[in-house]
């Protein structure tokens, strides 16, 4: 399973940075999303978590989880969704006045 979750990691990382040096606006939102998505499964991955444990102590169960993880990936989301949110109308507004959607605004000869 380890090796699963560090081949995704990897292949999510590798279309990020692939798609964020591409020319055009939409697919650098793309990458930037598939990034987030790849730092979010690695918080995931390295916190351990554990099923059936509480993440509180003393809820009379041995043991507990670490809820730090949990907390950091739900506030990456909600940041990720607020920049992605950002870049599309920033992208929109760069297309509207420019009239191409590439990121430097001069089209290709």
């Amino acid at each position: 399973m380890e090796i699963l979750i560090a081949i995704l990691i990897g292949l999510l990382t590798a279309c990020g940075v692939f798609l964020l040096l591409r020319a055009r606006t939409f697919p650098v939102v793309l990458g930037l999303t598939y990034l987030s998505y790849a730092v979010n499964l690695y918080l995931f991955a390295m916190g351990r978590l554990t099923v059936g444990r509480p993440p509180v102590i003393g809820s009379g169960l041995p043991g507990y989880t670490d809820p730090l993880p949990q907390a950091l990936v739900l506030t990456a989301i909600v940041i990720g969704f607020a920049m992605t949110a950002f870049l599309i109308m920033l992208a929109l507004k760069a297309r509207a006045e420019l009239g191409n959607d590439h990121v430097d605004g001069e089209e290709e000869r």
